[in-house]
């Protein structure tokens, strides 16, 4: 069932994926001009929850079942939804969309870090770890803390911190969901509707002030729900799934790439030469943690079959994913 990789049709997915999924920080920005960062999060993940769960009733699957799965289900939506766009919201409000996205390119140098503390790293070969510390010292370039006017505050440390928790997020995934013989549409739409369940928590916090959105704020946060959020988690699955996780992982390189661009183009944002600079030392850094030995045992793009098919179900909905440990740059096109 994988499409072939050069293939036009491919092409096109990854390219609009990458583009959904790059402007979700210019998305941000804007719906930031006229709502709290809780509230941004929450309406965030409301409304992709309701695109897929529309999706769900239209293809006449379910949610998943059973108390452990659920439980399973809020752990890794607190970690690769409700946290991460939380910290997303906040840290945007001091750091421009470009330089948001290219920090959440660190993402895959943190499921090293944590694949290396928690056993499932082994025998970190030397180009790998060349490649972790390639990473982290673009991204230092990128925070410039020995400059006046470095990006080194608290809001670039919470987009870092969203980078971080997304790794968390993928790796807990990896282990305790996906690969389990749940149809991935109601896998993610569990998983956001979780996500809004805990971002509500947050409200007495900083959601319950007066809104004052306009038009631009509103269409942004419309945009982001529906688009940058729900349909890009699906289309995610979706392209891993006919395509493989390797081709999937393109994906992440173009993120950083589109995130500045039209940070540049809509928001007229300065983007500096060390900034630049820094961003493709961590993309060189983040390609080099990926290379490793082919394993036999890594099939992301084999579909799983349904334990209980049922008639409407898509094949093509099911997705193993590789161990966590094998997983580098490809782990952060999960959670836009």
């Amino acid at each position: 069932m994988n499409g072939v990789p050069g293939s036009a049709w491919a092409g096109v997915r990854v390219g609009v994926l990458a583009l959904l999924w790059g402007s979700t920080f210019l998305w941000i920005e804007l719906a930031l001009e006229g709502l709290s960062p809780v509230q941004v999060t929450l309406i965030r993940c409301v409304l992709g929850a309701v695109t897929l769960t529309v999706l769900l009733v239209r293809t006449r699957r379910r949610l998943p079942q059973g108390r452990v799965v659920w439980k399973h289900i809020f752990v890794a939506a607190f970690f690769c939804n409700a946290l991460p766009f939380g910290l997303f919201s906040v840290g945007q409000q001091t750091v421009d969309s470009g330089v948001a996205g290219a920090l959440n390119a660190t993402t895959p140098l943190w499921s090293v870090l944590i694949g290396l503390a928690i056993g499932t790293e082994r025998g970190l070969r030397p180009v790998r770890l060349a490649g972790l510390l390639f990473g982290f010292a673009g991204t230092t370039l990128i925070f410039a803390p020995w400059q006046q006017d470095g990006l080194a505050s608290w809001g670039a440390l919470a987009i870092v911190g969203a980078a971080a928790s997304y790794a968390i997020g993928f790796a807990y995934m990896g282990h305790h969901l996906v690969g389990k013989g749940i149809p991935t549409l109601s896998l993610s739409a569990a998983q956001l509707m979780a996500a809004s369940g805990l971002t509500a928590l947050a409200l007495p916090v900083g959601g319950v002030e007066p809104l004052h959105v306009d038009g631009s704020a509103l269409i942004a946060v419309v945009v982001l729900g529906i688009f940058a959020t729900g349909v890009t988690f699906h289309l995610t699955y979706r392209i891993i799934a006919d395509e493989g996780a390797t081709n999937a992982a393109t994906v992440g390189y173009l993120l950083p790439v589109v995130s500045v661009a039209l940070g540049a183009i809509v928001l007229d944002e300065a983007f500096s030469l060390r900034v630049a600079l820094g961003m493709t030392v961590v993309l060189v850094g983040v390609g080099m943690t990926r290379r490793q030995k082919r394993n036999p045992g890594l099939v992301a793009s084999e579909p799983e079959p349904e334990p209980e098919p049922e008639p409407t179900a898509s094949e093509e909905d099911l997705v193993r994913m590789p161990p966590a440990g094998a997983r580098a740059a490809g782990d952060h096109r999960v959670c836009p």
